[in-house]
């Protein structure tokens, strides 16, 4: 319940810093690009944050903070950068 709590206030402290759902982005069909209010919180509770805000977004992955990834950019991806337990380290972003 702690650890509930904690999210909770986490989102809504930094829904302060959080970007305009109709900023554009270069992706067709995408409103939003980026998801800095999930910074810290558990992988599959990002998943489900970004997948249910835009359904465009099918290849949402959890990869490991360091690991090499490709440079392509790809308008139904957005990787989650996380940490060994399993928590996001970087804002999550379409590409």
């Amino acid at each position: 319940m702690e650890k509930l709590t904690l999210v909770v206030a986490f989102l809504l402290l930094s829904s302060i810093f959080i970007q305009p759902l109709t900023a554009q982005s270069s992706c067709k069909g995408v409103k939003k690009d980026t998801w800095p209010e999930l910074l810290g919180v558990p992988a599959k509770l990002a998943r489900g944050i970004i997948q249910k805000e835009n359904r465009k977004l099918t290849n949402v992955s959890n990869v490991l903070n360091g690991s090499p990834v490709t440079k392509d950019f790809r308008c139904d991806r957005v990787r989650l950068f996380v940490n060994v337990l399993g928590y996001v380290v970087q804002t999550p972003r379409v590409g």
